[in-house]
């Protein structure tokens, strides 16, 4: 069960806030479709040997794991022996816990930190996998998230999909500024208030 809760929920969460990211921003929206139509063509669907085509869509995935982590606090560890961070004494057998949603908005480290702007990792060195301490949605070192691989190909495929088949429009009398980015408390960080948007079939036009 929390093998599957764990790969479900927090998958569910990373494609609603993806879309909650492109929808407020019509210019990733259009170009990140565009380049998906383009290299998919009209085979209907995208395949998992498309996915390494899509330098923009891992470059939106990264980009809303930064904004919106779905487990914004890791899970918890304890220290082993005492040591001394930034002039504080951490003894050992103390619980810690570490902000990655905090440590992804550190103005120290990112250019406009609350802006939702995918083109930040299209020249950039900074991976999701645990090397880069300010981009670390998934933990580091040997505890890091054991679904970190399966649950980026399984998001990826999916919002590829979505957006491949799809053109998404807000419901009728709604703008972009009426998207919020309210959480809900929990674990896993979930939208507040469900995103609502219409689709209308691309593949039929």
């Amino acid at each position: 069960m929390n093998i599957f809760v764990g790969g479900t929920d927090t998958s569910a969460a990373t494609i609603i806030w993806a879309m909650t990211g492109l929808i407020k921003t019509p210019n990733a929206m259009k170009k990140v479709q565009e380049e998906i139509r383009d290299q998919v063509g009209n085979k209907g669907r995208v395949d998992e040997d498309d996915l390494g085509k899509l330098p923009y869509l891992k470059a939106v995935l990264k980009e809303t794991l930064r904004l919106y982590p779905p487990t914004p606090l890791l899970l918890p560890r304890e220290t082993m022996k005492s040591c001394v961070i930034e002039g504080y004494e951490i003894q050992p057998k103390i619980i810690v816990y570490v902000n990655a949603w905090a440590i992804a908005r550190d103005a120290e480290y990112w250019e406009n930190p609350t802006e939702f702007w995918p083109e930040r990792f299209l020249n950039s060195s900074v991976d999701i996998k645990g090397q880069d301490f300010e981009f670390i949605p998934f933990g580091s070192g040997r505890r890091n998230c054991p679904g970190m691989s399966l649950g980026l190909a399984t998001v990826e495929l999916a919002l590829a999909n979505l957006l491949y088949s799809f053109d998404w429009e807000l419901a009728r009398g709604m703008k972009a500024e009426d998207i919020d980015t309210d959480v809900l408390p929990g674990i896993t960080m979930h939208k507040k208030n469900a995103l609502c948007l219409v689709p209308r079939n691309y593949l039929c036009t």
